[in-house]
């Protein structure tokens, strides 16, 4: 507990100390982490602890996002709503839209709900450019932070406290919300829900006021998207942003309260380093989910807390070297894996084959800091070794993991036999 309590003190002393640390175009990146974080773990509610997977949460993020705007608009950020309180507006629309959306997509569950939940999010991102009223058309609808509090809002560093002070408090609530009876019976609705209706309890209504909660919470972070860019845009229903939510939970973990965070902190900052470098980030993107799913399906956090159980039962010095060779095997074939798709990419790109064409022959591929020949069998001895290497010390991890998944089994005591059938000395 104190150790929790200390690590908790210490990740709120490097978040206050960002807008010092940090550059501007970083800051800005840890706006948009704060917001995907807060996204994420209102997705959780409902995904993770519900056992309802959506596919159109982009709905009620995007709705949270249009209301704040107009509302921003409206009152100029003055009287009984000023700027900083704003977002209030974001989850008052999350949650009227949450609960007429709720109350229809929990009619059914597991496939036909995702259908349901899609259905939804791509009906509002069909119709809104066509209600320019409402949504702005295809420009979307501007606005602007107005100052209150003594606050002008105008520099980065104010966005982003102000950010942060939604964002703990939205975590602090949403983590209140998993002590309470109606939390618990959350849960218990995504792990026996026909016990519940047996025992009596509206099963329909837990699942509506899980999905409205949920929304509201993504309205929020909706409306602290438009805090920081100053305008809306249909864009926000896309299916996309539904997809990314889902993909940084699941990598984060959906099965802690802060592995969605986590996960979203680390796929934003992961994009925003890697989107200038290469075009084909999404892929590593999707790649990396794929990967988490198959192999760590409880995200890293469960990755995190399945290592930590092993350094406790076999301590650091025995659990070290299938660390170390995990690790270095997953650079190795990423390493490989990068190498080929960017020369790839590079090889089939339409401007290197109208260079092809003109030159009559194959020119060579300017890739990390020099020219690889595409003809050339050294080039792609390259990536071969690094991959076959990669397997390599993946059999190396893989030996390491059998051997002290084998030495515990030996430690554990044989039970003991009934008093009748022991063998008296």
């Amino acid at each position: 507990m104190r150790t929790s309590l200390l690590a908790s003190l210490a990740a709120l002393a490097v978040l206050g100390a960002l807008p010092i640390l940090l550059p501007a175009g970083l800051l800005n990146a840890s706006i948009q982490a704060l917001i995907a974080a807060l996204f994420a773990c209102a997705y959780s509610l409902l995904a993770g602890r519900a056992g309802m997977l959506s596919f159109g949460h982009a709905a009620y993020f995007g709705v949270g996002a249009f209301a704040t705007v107009h509302a921003m608009n409206a009152l100029g950020g003055t009287g009984l709503l000023p700027t900083p309180l704003m977002p209030l507006v974001g989850a008052i629309g999350g949650l009227g839209f949450g609960l007429v959306a709720g109350w229809f997509a929990t009619q059914r569950s597991g496939t036909a709900f995702a259908m349901i939940t899609l259905a939804i999010a791509e009906l509002l991102h069909a119709l809104a450019p066509q209600l320019k009223g409402w949504f702005g058309g295809e420009s979307g609808i501007s606005t602007m932070r107005m100052p209150a509090w003594g606050l002008s809002f105008g520099s980065t560093a104010q966005v982003y406290y102000l950010t942060l002070a939604w964002v703990l408090v939205s975590l602090a609530l949403l983590y209140f919300h998993t002590r309470t009876p109606l939390g618990r019976l959350t849960l218990a609705l995504r792990e026996n829900e026909h016990r519940l209706r047996f025992l009596g309890y509206d099963v329909h209504g837990l699942g509506v006021s899980a999905f409205a909660i949920s929304a509201m919470f993504s309205g929020i972070a909706g409306g602290l998207q438009v805090m920081g860019n100053e305008s809306a845009n249909y864009v926000v229903f896309d299916a996309g942003v539904s997809a990314t939510v889902v993909l940084n939970s699941y990598i984060g973990g959906v099965g802690s309260f802060l592995g969605p965070a986590l996960g979203a902190a680390l796929m934003s900052f992961f994009g925003y380093a890697v989107s200038d470098t290469t075009q084909s980030w999404l892929l590593y993107q999707g790649a990396l989910f794929v990967l988490v799913m198959m192999f760590m399906p409880q995200g890293l956090t469960g990755l995190a807390a399945a290592t930590t159980r092993l350094v406790a039962r076999r301590g650091i010095v025995a659990v070290l070297p299938l660390a170390l060779s995990a690790v270095f095997a997953g650079l190795l074939l990423a390493a490989g894996a990068v190498f080929v798709v960017e020369l790839l990419q590079r090889l089939f790109s339409q401007d290197y084959r109208s260079l092809a064409r003109m030159s009559g022959s194959a020119p060579p591929v300017l890739l990390f800091g020099r020219a690889w020949s595409a003809t050339a069998p050294g080039t792609w001895f390259v990536p071969a070794g690094l991959l076959a290497a990669g397997a390599l010390m993946t059999g190396v991890s893989q030996r390491c993991h059998r051997a002290l998944v084998l030495a515990a089994s030996r430690e554990v005591p044989a039970p003991a036999a009934p008093l009748g059938e022991r063998v008296l000395p």
